[in-house]
């Protein structure tokens, strides 16, 4: 099976105690733990910083699942949670693949830490993840909440632990199975 997992600096792994991007050992990566546990070929397109794009790149026609995390940086840069929704809404409707091959995960919602000092952020994450929802209903495409599967977040409220990778992973196959 084909995967290709598309989000933001989780999605790629990010480890915010290097001071350079850098990420998590792939033992620690939920997209690789994903890899690991399903023998599936996996391709990481996550990058840090990335908001949800104004078009969406061409995917492979040959891809089997397409597994879309985004909009927390959408958030930080002052979005609305309703703003982000529309964008998302108008990148999902740009992919070409069919819908049934789309997975929309909502981001876990941040925590109050050092790149989260109001409790307005937290409420917006949440808020975001509805939003999520009622956009995958309404589009036929698949939903996971990622709020659900307890994540533990590092010091700065935002990116993943090695832990929480872990915890993601899990949630995650237990949502494809």
């Amino acid at each position: 099976m084909k995967v290709i997992c598309f989000g933001d600096s989780n999605t790629y792994g990010y480890d915010p105690r290097s001071y350079f991007g850098g990420r998590y050992d792939a033992d620690s990566r939920w997209v690789d733990i994903l890899a690991a546990e399903t023998g599936w070929e996996i391709r990481n397109i996550g990058q840090n910083g990335r908001e949800i794009p104004s078009g969406a790149p061409d995917f492979p026609a040959d891809t089997d699942l397409l597994i879309v995390m985004l909009g927390t940086n959408d958030l930080f840069q002052g979005r609305s949670p309703e703003q982000a929704a529309e964008r998302l809404e108008r990148f999902l409707s740009g992919i070409s693949l069919r819908r049934d091959k789309i997975l929309l995960i909502a981001p876990p919602p941040v925590a109050l830490g050092e790149w989260v000092p109001s409790p307005q952020l937290i409420d917006d994450s949440h808020a975001f993840a509805r939003l999520c929802q009622a956009l995958a209903k309404r589009t036929c495409i698949r939903f996971a909440d990622a709020g659900k599967w307890d994540i533990s977040l590092t010091y700065d409220g935002v990116h993943f632990t090695e832990q929480g990778h872990k915890a993601f992973a899990a949630g995650l196959l237990e949502e494809l199975r």
